[in-house]
């Protein structure tokens, strides 16, 4: 039976119980009508298969199976392939496992680098962690296993994650927060969508008809199922009003007796319960179409992806003709992230993993020496190990510090309280900089943090949380088996306090403003002309490429139209690289406050020593446009932008201008208290204005003093349309007839 005649044949007391899962990860079965159960499994990088009883928190324990990168490590590599083979690879170990759903990607912004879980997210970045989760969901959902991304929406802190209230104006909302989410559904075309545990504008996710009906599936036309976060659910019978469909966990208690009761006493339409019902069928019936038996999995080949994707992803941040490393040189690798690695965050994406591959095993043979350096259970140094460190790094041609985050650091639950690494890591670096002046630091960790050495060090390579073979991606990337090819797809700020949400986070009350509006990460950074440690894209390679030969289809276009952009890179360097190829969009004069440039394209691009490609990006309204509250919908202003090309946020290597026309029209309703500068943005509004100035008598500026000219036409623009009457420019009756006439 399809969804529709399986729904007819359910009773009241079958639909309502439907709508919660069987146990942690399971929906109901319905053996009468012959529904299976299906299972639902934690990810995004890897399987967490909980054996026996389960939990959302990880406190049971799982299959083992293999780690990937984390989001923070895969957003920066800028590839929509490396997300493919993730996705690729994910789909199989679940067809294997006889999982239907991961619940992944996590689509959610980094606000602030202080967010607990960043190391789930990709970016600060809407474009780009769309495109990654686009990628990610299209190629895991042809594998036959249905994505769900979360966490829907603006959960981008974790203190008081489940009762806190975000509060973001429109345009920032859409703009920034559900950008992402948009386009893996519409391009993605995600299955599901979990909903977050906070509220956004007063209202919880899991009972927000803005955000699950009118949003979601009305703007963006959205077919599949919404899952409430493990617990999120607050008033079940008003949810699945909103447009939530099954609640997790479910268990003995999840009978749906209250939505009986609700249909029973009119507070919810059976109606209402049968669109929720219907959604979850079409899930748990294709997800039982598309079950694959007696798939086997070969997890070696998991882990040389693994290690493959986690090369991909490293992000060189300085170098100083240090890297790579010479087979010939003697080489101190200093630190107890070199023996035992930091690969992956905490909560309910943590993997269980066998074996994870260090640095110092993965050096095999080569001329490597260890110190330990430092206990990661401690802040404080310890004298024995730091000295034991100074002395094998003098002794060195080239001393590796491996640092960053330990695991307490940075986990699900909690916020960091600022962006420190370790004191015993800071002062084992410094020591050891100080007797070896090629000093390299491999950083692990899931998010930025302040650096006070980092003029001390001749290099720093940043992993991020690489997955399980992190640490033998690590050595393919210094000793040049690889060539880094990562770019940040977040900004490094000098210090916490820079952060645009620095006051406003994690807010009081349980309330946070998002006051920082749309600027955030680069957007506020660059417009601020802020110095960063490293900006938005930044990233470092051992080869070097030249962008030249910028050009566009059309100097003009409309809102209706697409452009082509095309441009070159030619591998200037002796060796084999990937680089990032980043377009922006640059406004140069609008009505509202906009970003200096925003990031609309980005292909990665292979090279030989030598070698030349063209890159070609499409571009249409949206790439131009910001969101308007007052049509509720994408609005593209007349005017001049520029397209620009370049290797990061701060680095423009090639630019060129279009002018773009709008077929739309803002219209507003006008008032006494509308200005002649607002006026005159009005459909019939310029016209009115410029016969109005012209039937007038001009204001004498020669006896106002040098700048009154200035003056007076600032003063006009900002003049309210009422003191036009106090001025004695009209009666009273000719203003009402003006207004009635521009509004009609």
């Amino acid at each position: 039976m399809d969804a529709k005649t399986i729904l007819k044949e359910m009773t009241l007391e079958e639909k309502a119980a439907f709508c919660s899962g069987r146990d942690y990860w399971h929906t109901k079965e319905i053996e009468r009508l012959d529904v299976p159960d299906v299972m639902m499994c934690d990810g995004p990088h890897g399987l967490r298969k909980q054996l026996g009883e389960g939990d959302h928190l990880g406190i049971n324990k799982s299959i083992e199976t293999v780690c990937y990168p984390s989001a923070s490590a895969l957003a920066s590599s800028f590839d929509r392939q490396v997300m493919r083979k993730l996705g690729e690879a994910l789909g199989e170990e679940c067809q294997a496992e006889a999982v239907s759903m991961l619940l992944g990607p996590g689509l959610n912004i980094k606000r602030s680098p202080l967010c607990g879980r960043n190391f789930e997210y990709f970016s600060e970045d809407p474009y780009l962690a769309g495109e990654l989760g686009s990628a990610y969901v299209e190629s895991l959902q042809k594998k036959g296993i249905a994505a769900c991304v979360k966490h829907f929406a603006c959960n981008n802190q974790e203190t008081k994650r489940m009762t806190g209230d975000s509060v973001v104006d429109e345009r920032t909302l859409h703009e920034i927060y559900l950008a992402a989410f948009e386009n893996v559904v519409k391009k993605g075309g995600t299955r599901g969508v979990m909903c977050a545990y906070n509220a956004v504008n007063g209202e919880f996710c899991a009972e927000n008809k803005a955000l699950l009906t009118d949003i979601l599936r009305g703007q963006w036309g959205y077919k599949g199922f919404v899952v409430t976060d493990w617990g999120a659910v607050k008033d079940r019978a008003k949810g699945i009003s909103a447009g939530l469909d099954l609640e997790m966990p479910g268990g003995p208690h999840a009978t749906g007796e209250e939505l009986v009761k609700a249909v029973k006493d009119g507070s919810l339409s059976e109606t209402e319960l049968d669109r929720a019902v219907l959604r979850i069928l079409e899930f748990v019936l294709k997800a039982a179409e598309e079950k694959q038996e007696n798939v086997t999995i070969d997890r070696e080949n998991c882990r040389r992806i693994s290690r493959e994707l986690s090369g991909e992803c490293a992000v060189l941040l300085k170098n100083e003709n240090v890297l790579p490393l010479g087979r010939d040189k003697r080489i101190a690798f200093i630190g107890e992230f070199a023996q035992n690695p930091r690969y992956q965050g905490a909560g309910s994406s943590h993997i269980n993993v066998p074996h994870a591959v260090s640095a110092l095993e993965a050096a095999g043979d080569k001329n490597v020496i260890y110190a330990r350096g430092y206990d990661i259970h401690m802040e404080e140094g310890d004298p024995a190990l730091v000295n034991e460190a100074v002395a094998v790094a003098a002794d060195a041609d080239i001393a590796v510090v491996f640092a960053g985050l330990p695991d307490a650091f940075e986990i699900e639950g909690c916020d960091r309280q600022d962006m420190q690494m370790p004191r015993n890591q800071n002062e084992l670096i410094h020591k050891v900089a100080e007797v070896n002046k090629n000093t390299v630091v491999v950083l692990y960790g899931g998010a930025p943090v302040e650096l006070e050495w980092r003029e001390q060090v001749a290099g720093i390579l940043c992993m991020y949380l690489g997955g399980e073979q992190s640490g033998a991606a690590t050595v393919d990337v210094l000793y040049g088996t690889v060539n880094p090819s990562g770019h940040l797809a977040e900004t490094w700020p000098v210090k916490l306090a820079d952060n645009p949400s620095f006051l406003n986070f994690p807010g009081e009350d349980g309330v946070v403003t998002y006051a920082e509006g749309v600027f955030v990460g680069y957007r506020y950074y660059d417009k601020k002309e802020m110095q960063v440690a490293w900006p938005f894209g930044f990233g470092l390679s051992y080869t070097d490429f030249a962008y030249h030969n910028l050009r566009i289809d059309k100097s003009r276009m409309c809102d209706t139209d697409t452009l082509l952009v095309q441009c070159d890179v030619t591998n200037t360097g002796s060796c084999f690289g990937k680089t990032v190829m980043q377009l922006y969009v640059r406004d140069v004069e609008s009505t509202v406050r906009r970003p200096i440039r925003e990031l609309k394209g980005f292909e990665k691009i292979g090279l030989d020593a030598g070698e030349t490609k063209t890159v070609s990006f499409v571009l249409d309204k949206r790439a131009f446009a910001y969101y308007e509250p007052r049509c509720q919908d994408w609005f593209m202003e007349s005017g001049e932008f520029v397209i620009e090309i370049g290797k990061s946020s701060r680095e423009i290597c090639q630019s060129i201008s279009v002018s773009v026309e709008g077929t739309t029209m803002l219209s507003f309703t006008i008032t006494e208290n509308t200005t002649i500068g607002q006026l005159m943005k009005h459909p019939k509004g310029a016209e009115f204005v410029k016969k109005m100035m012209a039937s007038g008598s001009t204001a004498n500026t020669e006896t106002m003093g040098d700048g009154s000219e200035k003056m007076v036409q600032q003063m006009v623009l900002e003049m309210p349309l009422g003191a036009l009457v106090s001025y004695g420019r009209m009666t009273k009756e000719q203003l009402e007839g003006t207004i009635r006439m521009l509004n009609g």
